[in-house]
């Protein structure tokens, strides 16, 4: 089974335990997971894994899902009015828009329980592996340095943009190569620096798109960064800037995987990774691309 079978089993698995609840909350849930996106972060969980040797694969596969409940639950979160006030996600409406504000918040809260609970039920085959799951994914989502500060850091009268990327955005790519480590039973403190920095690459490719790319392109409203005047690396770095910065991380990125089994093919898909990441109208701005 490919990584992206796997993942898509894991998620409906998970929401399938998770049923029985309100007609329309158990709608609002699947609303927001699926059709889901790249599923970036659990596919480099699962790939970080493999390449560790991926003894537990049901451990892994229930790391991947609840990886992407966090990630669908900051998504829901953050388009609400109170945040980001995004009408669009994905190319459908957002889904305090499709659902109600109220069961928005109710939506991102759910999936934020059931990113644990499917941790929890993956305790019974390697409960130390579990809870080292669970520990790691609580930190990188809460504070002081996981989603939650990153968004709280919109609140502040100055903004550490460097701290601001690793927490909003680096924490669960942290999360997700820390837990892919984890997963197969190896120490997850080699991947730190790899996680971050293809957080810290994906934040700068998302301040691109948000400045090139039309609403069309995104499948939801561009130009947010300006228009919520927020720090991002085109406003620090101009467009070209912000590319070369990017290539720069990247190669980084590959540089700092850590020694093990699946090395080669890990780096071949972190290359993979920034093919697909940066905007062809963003590398047409760097001369000699």
């Amino acid at each position: 089974m490919g990584l992206s079978d796997r993942i898509e089993t894991a998620i409906s698995r998970a929401l399938a335990e998770a049923g029985g609840g309100p007609r329309r909350l158990t709608s609002a849930l699947d609303y927001a997971v699926t059709p889901g996106g790249a599923r970036i972060r659990p596919t480099i969980l699962l790939s970080v894994a493999r390449a560790c040797g991926d003894d537990r694969p049901e451990v892994s596969n229930a790391a991947a899902a609840a990886l992407e409940f966090i990630h669908c639950a900051s998504l829901v979160h953050d388009d609400l009015p109170a945040f980001d006030d995004a009408d669009y996600r994905r190319g459908k409406p957002s889904v305090h828009v499709a659902f109600s504000e109220p069961l928005a918040v109710l939506t991102g809260d759910s999936l934020i329980v059931l990113a644990f609970e499917t941790l929890a039920r993956a305790a019974s085959d390697t409960p130390d592996r579990a809870c080292a799951l669970t520990l790691t994914l609580a930190r990188q989502t809460g504070t002081p340095g996981g989603i939650c500060a990153g968004q709280a850091w919109e609140s502040e009268p100055r903004i550490d943009l460097s701290a601001y990327h690793r927490a909003k955005t680096g924490a669960l790519f942290v999360a997700a190569t820390r837990m892919g480590a984890i997963a197969a039973g190896q120490e997850p403190d080699p991947w730190d620096e790899l996680g971050a920095r293809i957080g810290e690459a994906f934040q700068v490719a998302d301040d691109l798109r948000d400045a090139v790319c039309s609403s069309d392109e995104l499948g939801k409203p561009a130009g947010q960064d300006d228009l919520h005047a927020r720090p991002s690396a085109v406003a620090e770095f101009g467009v070209t800037g912000a590319v070369r910065h990017l290539d720069d991380i990247l190669a980084g990125a590959i540089a700092s995987i850590p020694s093990c089994p699946g090395e080669a093919e890990l780096a071949g898909m972190v290359r993979a990774y920034a093919d697909r990441i940066v905007p062809q109208a963003a590398r047409r701005t760097v001369p000699g691309e």
